[in-house]
């Protein structure tokens, strides 16, 4: 046997093992035997590397290094599910169904709490693996996706093919990449999900390699081009090629099967050896699908039931005070570690003075805290009956707990406030604003790198970030910043400089002033100019535009310090004009009040917003006597309730797209 033959014979072996053992679950070899192989093959390559193959197992090991991700756009866009979290959801999902006409089966498969990817296969070999994004855009990450391996390099048949999955990480892994974490004094990762998404977001694919991914697959965008009419065979289908399917998996000839089916998961959700956090409902038949359709963003014949926000109750050890970067001193509770919602919680807001006294907290308390997916955690009451003994009443503290200034409370407010703008702790704060993602969205300055920055005497104030550069051999000097890294830093830095004046309005974290009133602004008055020569009185003729809020960048403006801040920003070259469409009135818009209520499918809802915003009207959270419309998707829930009560005028996602111009933003 010649060397060529020698490895493509241990390449297939490796293949059927690796597909034994991590989509099985049925190794036929010992562990000993794969690696001999595995050791073999990668000798046989180095001596002769014009013989590798480009499916070569060998691939998983990770090697390649990326500067960056270059985006994919998706050849059919990857919708989000609908979600539905109780039994009368699900039961209304169903009648909307067969209010069209059907009578459908449904196929339940679990929900796998992880990162989507899009898997696309050319003549049966693996060509690029992509993550949702956006759904219309995604991030190339294959070199990560090749280190997997329950994901295929070439399947069992020389397709064209492009699949849909889930890459997630095992508790166990889980837990054994922690446990290695606290080893070397790095900070853990939360959750499962978290673990997953940071490591095939890696640039380096070694690392991805070493944290053990897996793959589930449980989609096939197109499956009548392959001869396929049932859900069920698409599975079937997919497993056939050499993809790893879920088989916890139930067919369902009505809606209290699905019911039956959920709550024979919910039971044994806990055992399982991975994070779900629900029940995909999909129905079976492919020409119902098409028949029923999509919306904007989610398919109509599919739906996600989401389990319910889990609560346990924990031991409160030590109420601790943070600063803000307006000055604002909150309490915090330092919980003993507790598992909620797949997340390890140690801390939990506590907001302010006045929540903490209603609510009777005081250290050494038992307290039930609740977390729903990525919702920050919260103390939601204290469980007085195990309050065995007198506890120490919370005092709020005088002083602020970094500077030693003494704090101040106004009379309209409950927050306390450190008033010395010297005070480290605000002015990391105020860097941490500016530059996250709904700001300037600074890629590579990040909350611990600000720290480290600041601390290191290479950033002061925010000026100071777009004059980073001159520091460059110093900060490759530092542990953990090589030459690429500080590269990508200064390149998103100067990137940051283009955007469009609403995130620079944003990151000058004004009182009051949030990411909608920044985007207002910015459209009404068109540069940064017109913004601080604007008045009280014309600020406050603005839809959106209170008092607090008119007064708050009046005051802002007013400051020499701040004026010297937008001077400085203009000398280094940031951009400070409105950038974005103009705002066009219109007449079933136009200062009217809105309430958006329920699963908007259209159009994700800041988008929806925007729209509204963009044509003159207001969208406000709650319905009232005052609100003119209320829009009211898929399961709207108690607004909708009220708004009929109140009689006022309903939309439904229909009329709104038509009132849109037939603006459907996917």
């Amino acid at each position: 046997m010649d060397i060529k033959d020698r490895m493509i014979k241990i390449e297939k072996l490796l293949d059927k093992y690796n597909y034994e053992y991590y989509v099985l679950d049925k190794p036929s070899v010992s562990d000993q035997e794969y690696d001999r192989l595995m050791q073999e093959l990668v000798s046989l390559e180095e001596k002769h590397p014009e013989l590798k193959s480009k499916t070569s197992p060998t691939m998983r090991v990770g090697s390649v290094v990326l500067s960056n991700f270059e985006k994919v756009t998706h050849k059919l866009p990857m919708l989000s599910l609908g979600n539905v979290f109780n039994e009368s959801d699900i039961i209304k999902f169903d009648e909307r169904i067969k209010k069209e006409g059907y009578n459908p089966v449904y196929v339940c498969e679990l929900k796998i709490d992880g990162l989507a990817i899009s898997l696309v296969y050319e003549n049966g070999v693996l060509l690029r693996g992509v993550t949702r994004g956006d759904g219309r855009v995604g991030e190339d990450i294959t070199h990560n996706v090749k280190t997997i391996k329950s994901i295929p390099l070439k399947l069992t048949k020389n397709i064209d093919i492009d699949v849909r999955g889930e890459i997630y990480i095992d508790k166990k892994e889980f837990l054994r990449v922690n446990a290695e974490r606290r080893k070397d004094g790095l900070e853990e990762f939360q959750n499962c999900r978290n673990l997953a998404s940071g490591s095939v977001r890696q640039l380096d694919s070694k690392v991805a390699a070493s944290r053990r991914l897996n793959n589930f697959t449980y989609h096939l965008p197109n499956p009548i081009d392959y001869g396929i009419y049932r859900h069920r065979d698409a599975l079937v289908f997919m497993e056939e090629l050499g993809f790893r399917v879920n088989p916890k998996r139930k067919i369902c000839n009505n809606i209290k099967e699905v019911l039956d089916f959920i709550g024979e998961i919910t039971e044994i959700r806990e055992d399982l050896p991975y994070d779900i956090d629900g029940i995909v409902i999909k129905v079976d038949d492919i020409k119902m699908q098409e028949n029923l359709g999509f919306t904007a963003r989610s398919p109509k014949w599919a739906t996600a039931y989401k389990f319910p926000a889990e609560r346990v109750t924990t031991k409160l050890t030590d109420i601790v005070f943070t600063v803000g970067r307006t000055g604002k001193i909150t309490p915090n509770a330092m919980l003993e570690p507790v598992r909620v919602a797949g997340s390890t919680i140690r801390k939990a807001t506590l907001h302010n003075e006045d929540f903490v006294i209603s609510k009777d907290i005081r250290v050494g308390d038992i307290v039930v805290i609740q977390k729903a997916g990525d919702v920050i955690p919260e103390v939601v009451k204290v469980d007085i009956d195990r309050r065995l003994e007198e506890l120490p009443k919370f005092r709020m503290i005088d002083k602020c707990p970094v500077c030693n200034t003494q704090l101040v409370r106004k009379e309209e407010e409950a927050n306390h406030y450190c008033p010395n703008p010297l005070c480290d702790a605000r002015n990391i704060e105020k860097l941490i604003h500016f530059a996250q993602r709904k700001a300037m969205n600074i890629d590579g300055l990040g909350e611990r790198i600000i720290e480290d920055y600041y601390n290191f005497g290479y950033l002061k104030d925010i000026p100071s970030i777009y004059e980073l550069y001159k520091y460059k051999d110093e900060l490759m000097s530092l542990e953990g910043f090589g030459e690429k890294k500080v590269d990508n830093l200064l390149e998103g830095i100067e990137k940051s400089k283009k955007n469009s004046l609403e995130h620079l309005l944003f990151g000058l974290g004004i009182r009051h002033f949030g990411e909608k009133s920044a985007l207002i602004l910015a459209k009404k008055f068109k540069n940064i100019d017109n913004i601080i020569a604007a008045s009280f009185d014309e600020l406050i003729a603005i839809t959106d535009v209170g008092d607090i809020m008119a007064k708050s960048i009046t005051e802002y403006f007013s400051k020499d310090e701040n004026i010297k801040l937008i001077s400085k920003l203009k000398e280094l070259g940031l951009n400070m004009n409105y950038l974005g469409r103009d705002i066009v009135l219109d007449n079933n818009f136009s200062n009217k009040k809105f309430v958006i209520t329920g699963t908007i499918s259209v159009m994700p809802r800041d988008t929806l917003k925007e729209e509204i915003s963009l044509r003159g009207g207001n969208v406000t959270a709650s319905v009232s006597k005052n609100t003119d419309v209320v829009i009211a998707g898929d399961s709207p829930g108690s607004k909708y309730d009220k708004a009929v009560s109140l009689g006022i005028e309903i939309w439904d996602e229909d009329k709104l797209l038509k009132l849109l111009g037939g603006k459907n933003e996917k």
